[in-house]
Parts: structure tokens; sequence; C-alpha cells
């Protein structure tokens, strides 16, 4: 169901409809209806009956909706990355980033979708007469809810798997960025999605998102820690699966035999990305003392040299903050922590003379564990660096957080070794934050409060499936053989059992 496409309203408790505005200078992007509670059930039941044709198509068929998607998506890249910088005030260079994802991950999805939902033979239990093998059932209808900040790969990179798995989709996109939301679906029908496969409902995580919790077969969740716990229990009181990446409060490790200037160069990227509204952000630099100078110069200059801007064009580095809320949690965050004795090394200002919602990327130094910039995620373009004396002191540094995403280890010798003493879902050597990530075959997730669940690889696709055993037995059941007496059967068995040991 498009929304657009019923005058009636959402709920009662909230206006029918809302309007999405350009973070660049408020300008209106449009005004969209709001998601009746009633709205969001009907997508759903239309989603569980068109499912159940879809699951019957062949896989080759699904894969061939993606393939002509990503198609797609590449022809009309100018007018996505148009209406997603309208939608969140992001540089045009963030907005094409999100873009080159979408074709690394359909690419994963064509060449390897087929293998990750195979079907699997599975040793039998009793050799020669128990022939047994695994598939892969879809769930139903999985509910996907997304966040604002990046609005072209997050849907795609969560309802492309849970359709190529055979089920249904029903995305609920942050307000914000609704209208790209419903351009991504147009362009999958387009691409041959049947039109009541997936469908956009919109509206705020407390009515419209909650509706999505409760009608579906499993959840998907982008967004904070805060709510995604919310949804998890949600979803646990139904007994259905939940996967959710949540926040993080990113470190990156520069060790005594690290290159300064490419971890320099790097960290820029990893650091402000997005304007640092991304939870694979760095917003924590451990360096090690024989490196501080160097590296905080580099670091400094480099920072110093971006170019803040607005509008469509090519030559901006660092775009807006995505609304007041954002420019209001980040300048407190900084003026906190300048109140409390630290130090702005660069920026630390807002910048309404280039857009209402601008804030210099930021640099600090003298951050202790009592500010808030410290332990808690900013999402914003706000790093604070410390002065570490060995790699030990790094490690331990870089763990004591209750998030676990994202980690940069730079190192010429010792990057293995001091990675697996990291507690992150992900963690990258002499690169960033985009290494781990663009690896498509490998699984990407958070520890302990950055999330529950993987995305990207095999298990990004199956976790959006059942497994079913189906074990077929020859000769006679597994059973007791009529007249044998129960202790005889027993020992019987024990005898089987022993003789299987030996053999396998």
């Amino acid at each position: 169901m498009d929304p657009r496409e019923d005058p009636h309203a959402a709920s009662t408790g909230e206006p029918r409809s809302f309007t999405v505005t350009c973070p660049f200078d408020e300008t209106e992007v449009g005004t969209l209806p709001r998601s009746s509670p009633e709205q969001i059930r009907d997508a759903f039941a239309a989603a569980r009956e068109a499912q159940r044709h879809w699951s019957q198509t062949p896989v080759e068929q699904r894969i061939e909706v993606i393939r002509r998607f990503a198609d797609l998506v590449f022809d009309h890249q100018s007018e996505l990355l148009d209406l997603t910088q309208r939608e969140t005030g992001k540089a045009r260079i963030s907005a094409a980033e999100e873009l080159a994802d979408i074709g690394l991950w359909t690419h994963y999805l064509v060449r390897q979708g087929a293998a990750a939902l195979r079907t699997r033979t599975r040793q039998g239990g009793f050799p020669l007469l128990t022939n047994t093998y695994e598939r892969r059932v879809p769930l139903g209808v999985v509910g996907v809810i997304t966040p604002w900040n990046y609005p072209l790969t997050i849907p795609v990179t969560d309802s492309l798997p849970a359709l190529l798995a055979g089920n249904g989709v029903v995305l609920k996109p942050d307000e914000q960025t609704s209208h790209t939301a419903l351009r991504l679906v147009s362009l999958l029908r387009e691409a041959g999605l049947p039109a009541e496969l997936m469908s956009v409902v919109l509206g705020s995580g407390e009515e419209a998102g909650a509706t999505v919790v409760d009608e579906a077969d499993y959840v998907m969740f982008t967004g904070s820690s805060a709510t995604g716990k919310v949804v998890a229990q949600h979803c646990a009181q139904r007994l259905i699966g939940f996967s959710g990446e949540l926040g993080g409060k990113n470190p990156m490790l520069i060790l005594e035999d690290a290159d300064v200037s490419q971890a320099a160069r790097a960290a820029v990227s990893s650091c402000f990305a997005n304007t640092g509204q991304l939870c694979m952000s760095i917003e924590r630099i451990y360096v090690h003392s024989s490196r501080w100078e160097d590296f905080t110069s580099a670091l400094v200059k480099r920072v110093h040299a971006l170019k803040l801007g607005a509008g469509l064009k090519w030559d901006v580095d660092v775009g807006s903050l995505v609304g007041p809320a954002q420019l209001n949690r980040v300048a407190e965050r900084v003026n906190e922590a300048v109140d409390a004795g630290a130090e702005i090394l660069t920026g630390g200002r807002a910048r309404p003379d280039i857009g209402p919602y601008f804030y210099e990327p930021t640099l600090l130094t003298g951050v202790t564990d009592e500010m808030r910039v410290h332990r808690e995620e900013t999402f914003g373009p706000v790093v604070s660096l410390y002065r570490v004396n060995d790699e030990e002191e790094a490690i331990t540094a870089a763990n004591d957080s209750e998030y676990g995403l994202v980690a940069s280890v730079w190192s010429r010798q010792r990057g293995d070794q001091v990675a697996q003493q990291i507690r992150t879902g992900s963690v990258n050597i002499n690169d960033g934050h985009t290494a781990a990530w663009a690896s498509m075959d490998a699984p990407m997730g958070g520890f302990a409060q950055s999330g529950i669940g993987r995305r990207h690889g095999r298990e990004g696709i199956t976790k959006y499936t059942e497994s079913q055993t189906v074990a077929r037995q020859r000769l006679a059941p597994v059973a007791r053989i009529p007249g044998v007496p129960l202790r005889q059967w027993a020992q019987m068995m024990m005898m089987g059992v022993r003789a299987l040991r030996r053999i396998r």
C-alpha cells in the first residue's frame, strides 16, 4: 500500500499528515499522510496474501527483480541523490556513498543469494537408512523500521534479503525521509516486484512503528539502543525474531608503529562522513604518546580544511545536521565538555551563516569520564582525542564502553593481535570503518548495547528464514520392534550407538 493513494487519516493521536522540510534551508520537500493502524494492518494482510505466491516463485526469478532494481537505481541516480540530500541535508558525496553501497550489496545478493538459500543435505541419524536435508523457509512478512541518516541504503540493505528469501515486507521509514523510501519501493515495483508484496507505511515510531511490530513475523530495526530495547521486548512477548543495529561509540587506536599520515586521512572520513550522523562513525581516538603531536597536528590540519556547505553540488565535504534536535544535542555535548575543562582543537561552533543546522567538525581533548561526550553517542561531527602510553592502555580504554559496534586499529605490525582483543562486531585494521562494511560476504553487527543479529553475508539472508529439517527413513521406522522387551530394546539401542561412535 502506498499511503499517498489513501486520503484517509492516520490514528487519532497524531495529525493526519506531516510535512518534510529540507535541513539546508527549511524549504518544504512535501506533505504526506500518516498511515492509520488499520491501513498498516491492511498492508500486512495484503503482503501475506502476495507472499504465499512469492514464496513459490523460483529464487532465480526473485534475483532477477533485484538485478533490474539495481539497474534502475543507477539509471535514476541523480534524482535519488537530489531527493536524499533534500530530506537529510547531507553532502552529495555522502549520498553517493549510499548508492555505491546499494551497488555492492545487490551484486552480492545476485551472485550469492541462491547459494545461501539452497537446500542442504545433512548427515542422517542412521547410515544408509536415514536421508536428511535442511531447507530454508521464509518467515512470512518482515517489518523493517529504518532511520533518517541513511535513507537509501538501509531500507535496501534490510528489505532485499528478506524479499529474496521469499518474504513480504512492510517498510516503516523515519518520517523525515519518507519520500526517499517511497521512491525506492516504486523502483522495486518497476523492476517487477509484486505491488502488494512490499508496502511503505508512514508515521511516528510510537504509533506506526508499534503497529508494525505488533503485526510482523520478524522485525529488522535500525536506530538507538534505547528504542531497540523496547522493540526487542515487544518481539520477545510475541516470540518473533528480532535483529537490531543500534548505537555506537566507536574507537580508533593509533599505535606506536602506525602510519600517522594515512591514519589522519582515514580519520577525517570515518569521523565526519555524513556529518558524523553514522552509527559506525569514530567518536573516540586513542593515540600513542609517541605519535600524539604528529597525528593531532595532521588531523587538525585536515579537519580545518573541510568545506561545509548546503546544496546539491559536488564541491562540499560536510553537510548539515538533520534538524534542530540533532544540532542541540551536538552543541550541548560540546559546551558541557568545554565548561568542564575540555579543550577545542578545531571547530566547536554552530554555523547559522551556512544553514540553520550546520555545526563545524570538532576535535576535543581533555575529555574525562564524567562528560557525556565521552560515554554517550553524540551522533554528530564531534570527536574526542586521548593520549595513551602503550598498547594495553589503548585496548583497555577502547573496550571501556557499553557499546561494541566498530573499531579501527592503526599499526604496521600489531593490527591483528590488537583487533582480536577489541570487543566490537567489526574491527578495521589500517582503515576507518569502510573496509569491514564493504566486505559484503562477512556479517556486520554489534556486541553489547550496539545490537543483536547481523546484516550482510549469508547470515544477513538466512536470518529471514526458518530452517526446516526433513528426514526420510528407509525400510522401517525408528521404533521398538513389536514383541521385544523394553530392557532388551534399550540394550540394542546402546549397541547401535556404540557402533555409530566407532565409525564417525
